[in-house]
This record gives C-alpha cells, sequence and structure tokens, in this order.
C-alpha cells in the first residue's frame, strides 16, 4: 500500500506539473517594438486613420519606452489631413497555438471616435479565427470580447461565465446578425474599459486557449490573482470567466491557428463610426470631430507594462 501511494502521489505531481503553465514570451521594456511590425496599410475596418511606421511613430514621439513602460499614442497635436488621423498598429512576429495571454495595462485609449482593441488573429482571415480579448468604441462604458470565425462555429446562449451575452453565432456573415459582428460578451465590470479603468490604474487582461475553448477574464489592478503577479499562473484557481467560449462540436477547435498578438487604435470606422450619432459624443460626423480636434485625443494612448505568453 505504501508503494502504491507513492505512485499515486508520483502520478498526481507529475500531472500537475505537465499542466503548469511556463513563460514562453514576455513583451515588455526597451525591446518591445523590437518583437512587432508596424502595420501601415489601409485600415480593413474602414476608419478615419493614418497607420504610420515604426520610425515615423518614434520620431513624432508615437511610441516611447520610459521606465520600462510601454507607451502607443495617436496624434494629439494635429489637424488631420484627409488620411485620417496618424496612429499605430502593431502585429506580433511570433504565431501561436493555445496558450495563456496575460496583458497587463495601465491606461487604454479612451474617447469620443475612438475604437482601440487588442486581440489576436490568424492567417486567411477569418479561417484561422479571430479572439478579441479588449475592443470598444466612443464612450462605452464596458469591455467587449469577440470571436470571428469562418460558417460552423456558434455558442450556447447559457455558459459559465460573469459577463452577458450579445451575439452566439461568430461567422461573420451570420444571418440575422450585423456585418462581421461575431459572437460577443460584454463584461459586467466598469472597471474593464474607458475612464474606469484608466483611474483605477488597469490591471490584467488574461486570455486561456486550450484545445476545450477560449475563456477571458479582467483583473483589476486591485484584484491580480497572486499566481499571475508571482509568475505562475494557474487558471483553474481563478473564479469563472467573465466570457467564455467552449469549442467541440458547436464550434471546432481547429477554427482558431497561428494567432498573432495585434494592438491598434482606430477612429470612427465600421463601428465607431456607424454609432457616433447615438454614442452622446459631440457633432454628428465622427471623421470632422476625429480630424478637427487634435486636443481630444489626450487620454486615446496605450500604458503597457508588459504582453506574457506562458504554454
Amino acid at each position: 500500500m505504501r508503494s502504491l501511494s507513492f505512485a499515486a502521489a508520483f502520478l498526481v505531481t507529475t500531472l500537475a506539473s505537465v499542466r503548469a503553465y511556463s513563460l514562453v514570451d514576455n513583451y515588455s521594456g526597451s525591446s518591445f517594438f523590437d518583437s512587432f511590425t508596424f502595420f501601415t496599410g489601409s485600415d480593413p475596418t474602414h476608419g478615419f486613420v493614418d497607420y504610420v511606421d515604426a520610425g515615423t511613430a518614434s520620431s513624432a514621439g508615437l511610441t516611447q519606452v520610459n521606465n520600462n513602460i510601454v507607451y502607443i499614442y495617436a496624434d494629439n497635436k494635429t489637424v488631420a489631413s484627409s488620411a485620417g488621423r496618424q496612429s499605430v498598429r502593431i502585429t506580433s512576429n511570433k504565431s501561436y497555438n493555445l496558450g495563456l495571454f496575460l496583458f497587463d495595462v495601465n491606461h487604454v485609449p479612451y474617447g469620443c471616435g475612438t475604437w482601440p482593441a487588442m486581440w489576436l488573429v490568424g492567417p486567411n482571415w477569418p479561417n484561422s479565427g479571430e479572439i478579441d480579448i479588449f475592443e470598444g468604441v466612443n464612450l462605452q462604458s464596458v469591455n467587449q470580447m469577440t470571436l470571428h470565425t469562418q460558417e460552423g462555429c456558434t455558442m450556447a446562449s447559457s455558459r459559465n461565465q460573469q459577463g452577458s451575452v450579445v451575439s452566439n453565432n461568430c461567422w461573420i456573415n451570420a444571418p440575422g446578425q450585423a456585418s462581421n459582428q461575431g459572437c460577443s460578451v460584454t463584461n459586467p465590470e466598469a472597471s474593464s474599459y474607458g475612464d474606469n479603468l484608466n483611474n483605477g490604474g488597469g490591471g490584467v487582461y488574461a486570455t486561456q486557449w486550450g484545445n476545450d475553448g477560449i475563456y477571458i477574464w479582467w483583473y483589476p489592478r486591485n484584484g491580480i490573482p497572486a499566481d499571475i503577479s508571482n509568475g505562475s499562473p494557474d487558471p483553474s484557481t481563478w473564479r469563472s470567466p467573465d466570457a467564455a467560449f467552449p469549442l467541440g462540436s458547436s464550434c471546432p477547435n481547429d477554427f482558431f491557428a497561428n494567432q498573432q498578438i495585434v494592438v491598434d487604435l482606430t477612429f470612427c470606422g465600421d463601428w465607431a463610426g456607424s454609432v457616433y450619432g447615438s454614442s452622446g459624443c459631440p457633432g454628428s460626423s465622427c471623421q470632422d470631430y476625429v480630424q478637427n480636434n487634435p486636443s481630444a485625443f489626450d487620454d486615446a494612448y496605450w500604458s503597457i507594462n508588459s504582453f506574457k505568453v506562458y504554454q
């Protein structure tokens, strides 16, 4: 019996170690931007934005690293040209299949006309999937988390999550949903977006992507689990997620592959522009507001401690 107990204990210990996450990438500090490519093409979401290259962003002060904190700004000094307000969109050079992604942010862009996002996306969109971890527009009050896929991925209306379901069909062309709406969940926490997030000192967005599903948590600065802070994250000990997207028979797990990290800030466009008139923002034209009011974007910046990827 003694040897059996020892064997059982060894097996449990071994299985636990197999399941444990190990840090594979830490995007932070002065080398942060070395691991990303700057996107300079036309905005796929039709925003009023001029995405600039790395050299332009650096010389214009739109990208900075101070005291190991990464800052990404939009232009807040000039009336924008017809090309749009200068901003930054970066994509990680490395892609991932499964893992735990911890995005530690102090401040996120906010304000009328803005459309910031932190997300994961695969090639040949939407066939390799998209996972929107943080996203919102204008004066939105809470974060929205969304999957975008090819046809054949749906979610149940009732799931073990904290958030509220907005839509259940992840297919970008799903009938009865707005174009490219995907399957969305809103976060119940006021601190998950905008001024409330910024005034609270930020926090950590955690995304667990496994074969069985994709799960997203928001932890404000004063509520980050100790295992995240000490570098040994264990999602099995966390509360139920803010958004749960189970994968399996109703949404094949191979719909998500080779995901790259993307951070961007666009303006107006398909979402922020389409709801601008009902958002409580000045005037009726999102583009006019964004073009002619540079100081309105003093708060439109990212402050990032780190992006960490565990597998």
